[in-house]
């Protein structure tokens, strides 16, 4: 499994039915589940993003074809981080040259 960083902003649309964002955040929770992935964490914030989530996935695809769906329905953009965590890292620094 992948982990991903998957920061949001609230379209003009999406500010407009704030009042929804609690419902939101549990139905994004629910299509993810029904993917195969899990939302770890999910975040409301100050600052540059509205709203960060931290989710495992099986791959890229996955991770991407959720970020899509839940952008599609207009609420918010997103922006899709790949994360890598410690074993990774392990992995990774194994295989420099």
């Amino acid at each position: 499994m992948a982990y991903y960083v998957l920061l949001s902003n609230f379209t003009d649309q999406g500010i407009k039915s704030i009042k929804d964002t609690q419902k939101r955040a549990e139905a994004f929770k629910a299509m993810a589940s029904k993917s195969g992935i899990k939302v770890h964490t999910l975040l409301w914030t100050l600052g540059q993003h509205d709203v960060v989530a931290i989710a495992e996935a099986d791959d890229d695809i996955a991770a991407t074809a959720l970020a899509l769906s839940i952008a599609s329905q207009g609420n918010i953009r997103t922006q899709t981080l790949r994360a890598f965590d410690t074993a990774d890292m392990t992995k990774i620094m194994a295989k420099m040259a």
